[in-house]
């Protein structure tokens, strides 16, 4: 694989760094020496995330909902006013909305298709451009555990993140040989708040919900600085994909053996206390 991909010195866009994933990768790349763009929707946990960064970085923070197709298109004369250059791209923003299919609203299907992957795709083509002025970059997409497989109850879910994962690879095939690399992450089971921010059907009994949100948590486990420690290894290593936690690799190695038949398997591992 050649030489590191060096992070120190650098500059890291990420999205979605104001909590979690997004939070764990700024802090992160912050021990690194990488200097930052902070991007999310959610002001107050930017400036949370910001407060916790060390001093003598360069550190800027934008409030961005990449689904908005101008605002994403704005974003890199920001960069650019604010930082020397982009090395980093980090697509880490994404929602949830559990439900069977017939239970989601087209709208809500909709909302979560504009972050989930229309703003990987928006923010891909606003910054591939300075990505490219860097002598050698790197684009991370991250997809999910259900971007490798897609259980009942995540129809919308994981259309968005088997997408991710289908548009990162054919980036990476149109890149390859160029100056700038894509690297897939399929984060398991990671212990964020996503579960309890997740929209869920309008129609559906609190009780229901609640029980919905409480088993969603059950499988939330690995720490996010854990995840992002392996995430960042990966792209130090140039590594094309990244499967983060036991419980990713197990599914990831299940649906490969069994492609078309790994979820009643999966269904009885995951009924098991």
């Amino acid at each position: 694989m050649g030489a590191r991909f060096e992070l120190a010195g650098r500059t890291a866009l990420i999205t979605g760094a104001g909590s979690g994933i997004g939070r764990a990768l700024a802090l992160a790349l912050a021990r690194r020496g990488c200097n930052l763009a902070l991007a999310d929707i959610d002001a107050s946990g930017l400036a949370e995330t910001a407060a916790r960064l060390p001093a003598g970085l360069r550190v800027s923070r934008h409030r961005l909902d990449v689904s908005d197709r101008e605002v994403v298109a704005a974003l890199p004369a920001e960069i650019r006013a604010a930082h020397p250059g982009l090395d980093l791209l980090v697509n880490n923003a994404g929602v949830a909305l559990g439900g069977r299919f017939e239970q989601v609203s087209e709208a809500d299907f909709e909302w979560l298709i504009g972050i989930n992957l229309w703003g990987v795709v928006r923010m891909t083509r606003a910054f591939l451009p300075l990505l490219r002025e860097s002598p050698e970059a790197r684009i991370v997409n991250v997809s999910s555990l259900y971007g490798l497989i897609a259980p009942p109850g995540q129809t919308a879910y994981a259309t968005s993140k088997f997408a991710v994962r289908g548009f990162s690879h054919a980036l990476a095939h149109e890149l390859a040989g160029s100056t700038v690399g894509v690297t897939v992450v399929h984060p398991g089971g990671v212990a964020t708040r996503i579960a309890d921010s997740a929209r869920l059907p309008a129609d559906l009994a609190p009780e229901e919900s609640a029980r919905g949100r409480a088993q969603a948590n059950s499988y939330l486990k690995l720490a996010p600085a854990r995840a992002a420690e392996i995430i960042l290894t990966a792209v130090e290593r140039r590594r094309p994909r990244v499967l983060v936690g036991t419980d990713a690799r197990i599914v990831a190695l299940l649906e490969r053996l069994m492609p078309a038949a790994y979820w009643p398997v999966l269904a009885r591992l995951m009924r098991r206390p």
